[in-house]
């Protein structure tokens, strides 16, 4: 299944599963000192960041590769939602026709299939920049128990890559999110959307980390890339 039917398949759940994303998009928002007028959001979801701005703006401009996700995202006069994926290199051609102030992107950008490029067409657009990306230090203890390598980049590679193309403030936070149960904390893996659309244990091997899993909690590493 591609990530983007993933995130799809459970976007009227999302809302309730969200909570490490919440923080990290309070965090993005928090951190801005000016109030901008006009504003994309790349990987927009169902809206949290949307919803999240206190300030009067002029234009919102949300983009997602999930359609599902973008029916539940608010709309308005001065809020533009379209279907657009960050790895297609011909969405930044279209963008080039708006002058945004500011670009937000809260834990999307992990799903980049090349952050060079990525970061290339968004240095292009010379704009102020606030990104938030999940590592491959989410999950430390799981994969580790599972003897399985991480999906994700780690975060010396971002870091290298930003440079290439931002002067920067970089910054790495680590969150931990308990739950009552290893199986709910399963199932807030399945349903949250942060394992991306990947299954590579099998029913006898998941039951098998479920019972050695050692930890009550979730490990998240998160980089914020403010420029």
């Amino acid at each position: 299944m591609k990530i983007s039917e993933e995130f799809s398949k459970h976007a009227s759940e999302y809302e309730s599963h969200n909570i490490i994303q919440k923080k990290v998009i309070n965090k993005l928002v928090g951190d801005i000192a000016s109030k901008p007028q006009f504003i994309l959001d790349l990987g927009c979801g169902n809206g949290s960041l949307c919803k999240s701005i206190t300030w009067e703006y002029e234009k919102f401009v949300g983009i997602d590769f999930a359609p599902a996700m973008l029916e539940l995202h608010p709309k308005a006069k001065n809020i533009e939602v379209m279907y657009g994926d960050f790895n297609d290199k011909n969405l930044f051609d279209s963008l080039g026709s708006y002058k945004f102030e500011h670009i937000f992107s809260a834990s999307a950008l992990q799903w980049s299939k090349d952050l060079d490029i990525l970061f290339a067409k968004l240095a292009e657009l010379k704009t102020e920049l606030s990104l938030a990306i999940f590592t491959s230090g989410t999950f430390k203890t799981l994969h580790a128990k599972a003897g399985i390598e991480p999906l994700l980049r780690g975060k010396e590679e971002i870091d290298r890559l930003q440079k290439k193309y931002f002067n920067a403030n970089f910054e790495i936070v680590e969150y931990r999110l308990e739950f009552s149960s290893v199986r709910e904390m399963f199932r807030y893996i399945k349903r949250s959307g942060v394992s991306g659309s990947r299954n590579v244990l099998s029913y006898t091997q998941t039951k098998k980390l479920m019972r050695e899993y050692p930890l009550n909690y979730l490990e998240f590493e998160i980089v914020f890339i403010r420029t």
